[in-house]
């Protein structure tokens, strides 16, 4: 018989050191759970070296990742919730051949991610980035930005191919089909909400798609299957005016391809949320590329990140004590 655990039984330590500061959970997110569960054990760890000794009665850690040695140490772990989408950093075989549960923050980043694909395609399509550099210079550019190589355009009926089409990929087709742009979507089974795309295709059909896109958008999960998804096929298959937008992981693409793709104009262009190597080195050809746009994987930054963690923590909680199965639940053979 299995035994629901009981708050008073249950130990919880909140852990995330990562260099941004946005990714420190705040003090309001132990008060939530408090003030629900004041039974439970709560922690909140500022310091990555008071972590060892928490461990071996924690039953519940809630950050970004635990390392090989640090699960060596916590033998009553039994979930661990990751405050990322992304779970390639505990796709470890100490955690994929164990008996503990793992959850991700899929969707919690979905409105600012959806935003920052909205802002990239006005960006590009207007060539905002242009603009902003001859304003640097002083000169008023109307005649030079209409003559260059990224002619100012307009989204409505321009075709947005949308790889990846999880809670970001449909929370960015509802706001591009608001602006008349044409959503086609490529999903891992094929299988989408009705209205939400005017065609469908599956992970293996995407070279089908890609001839058609006037933006391609990358916003699918980082796994094997995902790893250089584009690389110079998939580039010279996509029209001459195409441009690249990548908010998923920059695995997704093979950089060197991409790079020389942009150099000969294979593609139009390209906006980048994320890079192979992050940060992305200052000997990088990316930066000096006027047909690129970066921005430093700023799409899951918001205001409101920690009051949509807290929700999704405190109702998965809700239902482990329940008995209840978890929100987000990573599927291992999935990777995701």
């Amino acid at each position: 018989m299995v035994t629901t655990p009981q708050p008073a039984d249950t130990k919880l330590v909140i852990g995330s050191f990562l260099k941004l500061a946005l990714w420190h959970p705040p003090g309001e997110l132990i008060e939530r759970v408090r003030s629900r569960w004041p039974q439970m054990r709560v922690l909140l760890l500022s310091r990555p070296d008071s972590l060892p000794a928490e461990l071996p009665d924690t039953n519940i850690f809630v950050g970004f990742m635990l390392k090989p040695d640090q699960l060596a140490l916590a033998s009553r772990l039994q979930w661990i919730h990751v405050i990322s989408a992304g779970v390639s950093q505990v796709m470890i075989p100490e955690i994929r051949n164990s008996a503990i549960v793992v959850t991700n923050s899929s969707g919690v980043n979905a409105v600012s991610m959806a935003e920052q694909v909205l802002g990239m395609m006005l960006a590009m399509a207007r060539d905002f980035p242009a603009a902003m550099r001859y304003q640097l210079r002083r000169h008023w550019a109307q005649q030079e930005i209409w003559e260059g190589p990224a002619r100012p355009r307009e989204l409505a009926g321009q075709v947005a191919v949308i790889a990846g089409f999880g809670a970001v990929g449909r929370a960015v087709a509802e706001r591009l089909r608001a602006l008349g742009v044409r959503v086609w979507a490529v999903s891992h089974s094929g299988k989408i909400e009705a209205g939400l795309a005017e065609r469908v295709f599956t992970s293996g059909e995407l070279s089908a798609a890609l001839p058609g896109a006037d933006f391609l958008v990358l916003a699918a999960p980082e796994t094997p299957d995902t790893f250089h998804m584009i690389g110079a096929a998939q580039l010279a298959s996509m029209k001459p005016s195409a441009i690249l937008i990548n908010v998923a992981r920059g695995s997704l693409v093979d950089e060197p391809a991409l790079v020389d793709a942009l150099q000969r104009r294979v593609i139009a262009a390209a906006a980048l949320d994320v890079t192979a190597a992050e940060p992305l080195p200052p000997e990088s050809p990316l930066w000096s590329l006027e047909n690129v746009f970066i921005t430093p994987h700023l799409g899951g930054v918001s205001d409101h990140i920690w009051e949509r963690q807290g929700d999704l923590l405190l109702d998965n909680l809700e239902r482990w004590f329940d008995g209840k199965p978890l929100r987000n639940r990573v599927d291992f053979a999935r990777g995701y």
